[in-house]
């Protein structure tokens, strides 16, 4: 059976951006014991906070911390192995959008010029959204 060319390529996305998310899970290995660099991450973002993100960061970011910095790192490691494998490629897309999403808000990157500049913010997002609508059944994946 041939397989649409656009399968093809929505298979190279997912293969991409699951390396993309492994090895950045991967980077924050450290975060399962010590969640401090997220919470300075935080902490840094409230230097240009605007209203939205600013009562956002002081009421649910900051407080929550040390809870969100595991579930960035098992996210972002579960997103990856998911894409790569190719099972539950849609639901890991659409979990790993809105923490993508979450993460572009909580440091106020939404709200400028270079969200749209930055290789974190569009692509990624696009990606994460192509494989959400169309990522089911793919070639090389694990569950059809």
């Amino acid at each position: 059976m041939a397989v649409n060319p656009s399968a093809r390529g929505l298979t190279a996305l997912r293969l991409f951006l699951g390396v993309f998310f492994l090895f950045e899970g991967i980077g924050k290995i450290g975060w399962l014991l010590d969640p401090s660099p997220l919470t300075t991450q935080l902490t840094g973002y409230l230097q240009n906070a605007n209203q939205w993100n600013r009562a956002y960061l002081e009421t649910v970011c900051l407080p929550g911390a040390a809870v969100f910095a595991r579930l960035v790192l098992f996210g972002e490691l579960a997103t990856g192995v998911s894409f790569i494998l190719g099972a539950y490629a849609r639901f890991a897309a659409i979990a790993a959008f809105l923490m993508v999403l979450n993460i572009h808000f909580a440091s106020g990157a939404l709200f400028q010029y270079r969200f749209l500049t930055n290789g974190y913010g569009l692509p990624v997002l696009g990606g994460l959204l192509a494989l959400a609508l169309g990522g089911a059944a793919l070639p090389l994946s694990l569950r059809k």
